[in-house]
């Protein structure tokens, strides 16, 4: 056989520069085919909340028992129609419980870690379904170190911030029936805590970016293999 033909698994004969493209042209489509389905799954193009939608999740809220305070009203209604449309971080400072408080579920002897635990079976595969993660989460190594006109917030035990692919996603997890429940386990679990969004936010390693580098590393890696392979075989 001439060292320029490659023989193929169905017996054609192809010349090595064909095979070497086709080889090279497959590696680079399903590497692109990966990254389209993580970019699709992770960003949020559905756009700001509609008039529509948000009537819908106040709604739901207003359906509650018992109701939410009107303050709390009024400040997501806000947050609903200052909607960005992108994704946001929700910045979460916690104090736990010495102990649970002792409501339905909690077993005797639990510990508060424990308790909250409870409340994350129900959030991690909510959040994952919606390509929302914490972006960052640690535990408190001192008391505050710096308190202005915030009596009694000295102390705290975690602090973390959770990613939201957006504040639909956010409110579809949050109104869903099952949440209630599971959000009993969180304030049996915790003394105090204050959340707030942040939008814009910026972080230097998006995912959409690294992935996008890493698969541009072994596109050209592998490619640059095959046309060795090719060099060595001709």
């Amino acid at each position: 056989m001439r060292r320029d033909r490659f023989v193929g698994i169905d017996g054609c004969t192809w010349p090595w520069g064909d095979w070497i493209m086709t080889r090279t042209r497959w590696i680079w489509l399903v590497l692109v085919g990966l990254y389209a389905a993580f970019f699709s799954w992770y960003t949020s193009f559905g756009g700001p909340l509609s008039t529509e939608e948000i009537a819908h999740y106040m709604e739901l809220i207003a359906s509650r028992e018992p109701p939410p305070p009107p303050e709390a009203v009024a400040r997501l209604r806000k947050f609903m129609e200052e909607d960005t449309g992108d994704d946001f971080v929700m910045v979460n400072v916690i104090d736990m419980n010495d102990t649970p408080l002792p409501i339905k579920g909690v077993e005797p002897g639990e510990t508060s870690d424990e308790v909250l635990e409870k409340y994350m079976e129900y959030m991690i595969p909510a959040l994952f379904a919606r390509a929302s993660h914490p972006v960052l989460y640690g535990q408190a190594a001192s008391s505050a170190m710096d308190l202005m006109n915030a009596e009694g917030m000295e102390q705290w035990s975690t602090g973390a911030g959770m990613r939201y692919r957006s504040r639909r996603d956010m409110l579809d997890i949050a109104t869903n029936p099952a949440f209630r429940g599971s959000h009993d386990f969180k304030v049996a679990a915790m003394r105090k805590t204050i959340a707030f969004p942040i939008d814009p936010w910026v972080q230097l390693g998006d995912p959409r970016l690294v992935l996008a580098l890493l698969f541009g590393l072994i596109g050209c890696a592998l490619s640059w293999r095959e046309a060795l392979r090719h060099s060595v075989a001709s």
